[in-house]
């Protein structure tokens, strides 16, 4: 299991559009991924979980993911998420 703070990035996450991408690229990996903030915690492979989460640039959030693939995983959801 490996997880990571990340600070999010310019553009909110909660629009349908940059939720659909994140849930994309979180589904190309076999590993669980979630999202956390505060008090909530989200599979980010869900449209529905990822925009309950009301992202604003500026937030901290953890990624935690867990599985073969998890290296990976991380690197590609931080990517999306600090741009």
């Amino acid at each position: 299991m490996k997880s990571k703070e990340i600070v999010i990035g310019k553009g909110s996450v909660t629009e349908a559009r940059p939720a659909a991408m994140l849930v994309q690229v979180a589904s190309r990996f076999s590993s669980s991924i979630y999202i956390e903030q505060t008090d909530k915690k989200v599979n980010a492979k869900s449209i529905m979980g990822v925009m309950t989460l009301a992202f604003v640039p500026g937030d901290k959030v953890s990624v935690v993911v867990d599985g073969e693939d998890e290296e990976a995983a991380l690197e590609g959801i931080s990517a999306l998420l600090e741009s």
